[in-house]
């Protein structure tokens, strides 16, 4: 579950956070108890967001911004999956390969996204895409002139500009689902000790590892 607590109906009033209550559930659910939105995924996001109303509008405005935007979709939705399989977000990334189908891209890209450096299936311009989210969420920022150079030679500035701030927008929305345990990030932490078995008893490896 979440790891903050959720907004239930009676409690939202604000309009816009009700507007998406009802358009994503339906009028007759409360959304923080029955959970399921009408796109098939738990919900809580919407919920969660619902603490705070003007966190809540200042996020769906920025949907909205990435939709009007004049950078091709296509392209958009690459840079949007690939953040969130770099950030480790189940839920960014399996949204957006369904988006990206919905556009009609090949199911060969889609599923070359998480190994798209060594896939032949994208054009040159489309590398330089997933070469550049690589640089803004795994490097934060630190990209190369030579994949700013392919973009600029097939992009408006308007457009870098726009793929730049759609991309890090969904590596934050990445980092908040994965931090909060949003929808399909509500998962437990995979990396852990690992318990010695029963009968064998811990000792300092140091000596065993140094060939002494």
């Amino acid at each position: 579950m979440p790891r903050l607590r959720e907004i239930p109906r009676d409690e939202v009033v604000d309009e816009k956070i009700l507007f998406f209550y009802d358009r994503l559930f339906g009028p007759d659910k409360d959304p923080a108890v029955d959970h399921g939105t009408v796109h098939g995924t738990p919900g809580d996001w919407w919920t969660v967001f619902a603490q705070s109303p003007d966190v809540f509008r200042h996020a769906v405005k920025g949907f909205a911004l990435y939709r009007d935007a004049t950078l091709d979709p296509h392209l958009r939705e690459l840079g949007q999956s690939r953040a969130g399989y770099a950030r480790g977000s189940q839920f960014v990334f399996s949204q957006h390969c369904k988006q990206m189908r919905s556009l009609g891209i090949a199911e060969e890209k889609i599923a070359a996204v998480p190994h798209w450096q060594i896939a032949d299936c994208f054009s040159v311009l489309e590398r330089a895409v997933l070469a550049y989210t690589d640089g803004l969420v795994y490097d934060g920022g630190r990209v190369p002139d030579q994949v700013v150079d392919v973009l600029r030679a097939h992009l408006t500035d308007p457009e870098v500009l726009e793929l730049t701030y759609i991309t890090c927008l969904y590596d934050m929305h990445a980092t908040i689902c994965r931090a909060l345990r949003l929808e399909f990030d509500d998962r437990p932490e995979l990396v852990t000790e690992v318990e010695i078995p029963e009968g064998v008893q811990a000792r300092d490896l140091s000596s065993d590892l140094s060939g002494d």
